[in-house]
């Protein structure tokens, strides 16, 4: 996947993907070999509230000269609703990021015991349904997707979307909130640490569009840097609102697969929606 822009025809990238390290399904290792297979010469690893994936992704980066933007995919709030946002070219030694992820694991710990009281509460799962989806993110962050294995595995249901839609999605019994750090929070610690902040997948939250204009207002108010527009499951009508309003705003703007599972081709590595601009933030991690 090429983007257009005032350099010219740019490398084949990929700024939002996920590992072990979360709920993907390569390590980091494996990652970046696929990423080699798929041309891409920059990536960066974003997984979900965690950096423990970088230095093994920075090692094989290295080793197969592809270059490697440390990132991550911060859980936030946003008037009590879930956003997520990236932080490409963070350093992942910055002191802050120590206590920020303690309280992140902490809330995602208490999170999944939650969940899996309410599950076995309703009476269709075992009781070691926790212990089964701990299992399933091994030495991960644990969420969402690993109850949903958990229960695949454990034949409550035929499949991760099937989880989703009876047991986990929103609204549903496993659907547990948490206290995640407010908005602004997320962008500070991202700025602090050298990296630029980036809404992720803005079509994801069910917000109309004059809803999701809010948002970016108030989100650019805050100090955030661009949003993610090249993504999959984005129509084209979507990406020209999308980079209009990031035009209107002065944002920049960001691609990636959010690649979890080789296994779900619609978000293969490299792959999503072309963008042609100038506001692209590959520019800002090119030649660095």
């Amino acid at each position: 996947m090429t983007v257009s822009g005032k350099e010219g025809v740019l490398p084949g990238f990929d700024l939002h993907m996920h590992s072990t390290a979360s709920d993907g399904a390569l390590s980091p290792s494996e990652l970046v070999a696929m990423a080699v297979e798929a041309s891409l010469e920059y990536i960066a690893l974003t997984d979900h509230d965690t950096l423990a994936g970088l230095a093994p992704a920075r090692r094989a980066a290295d080793a197969a000269g592809v270059t490697l933007i440390p990132g991550v995919e911060l859980t936030c709030l946003w008037q009590r609703r879930v956003l997520h946002l990236l932080g490409l070219g963070i350093d992942p030694g910055y002191p802050g990021w120590r206590d920020y992820m303690a309280r992140l694991t902490e809330l995602r710990t208490a999170r999944a015991e939650t969940i899996a009281h309410k599950l076995v509460a309703r009476g269709v799962v075992p009781d070691t349904i926790l212990e089964q989806a701990r299992a399933q993110a091994g030495a991960g962050q644990i969420g969402r997707p690993h109850f949903a294995r958990a229960l695949q595995a454990a034949g409550v249901v035929s499949s991760e979307n099937e989880a989703f839609d009876r047991y986990l999605g929103q609204g549903k019994v496993g659907d547990v909130q948490a206290q995640w750090p407010d908005v602004p929070a997320a962008i500070d610690i991202i700025r602090k640490s050298g990296g630029l902040s980036v809404l992720a997948h803005p079509t994801k939250y069910h917000l109309t569009f004059s809803r999701l204009r809010l948002l970016l207002a108030e989100l650019a108010r805050f100090g955030i840097d661009a949003i993610e527009i090249g993504c999959p499951n984005v129509s084209q009508e979507q990406v020209g609102l999308l980079l209009r309003l990031a035009e209107s705003l002065n944002l920049k703007i960001s691609s990636g697969s959010d690649f979890h599972r080789p296994e779900m081709v619609w978000t293969r590595l490299g792959r999503f929606p072309r963008v042609e601009s100038d506001r692209h933030l590959i520019h800002d991690f090119i030649g660095r």
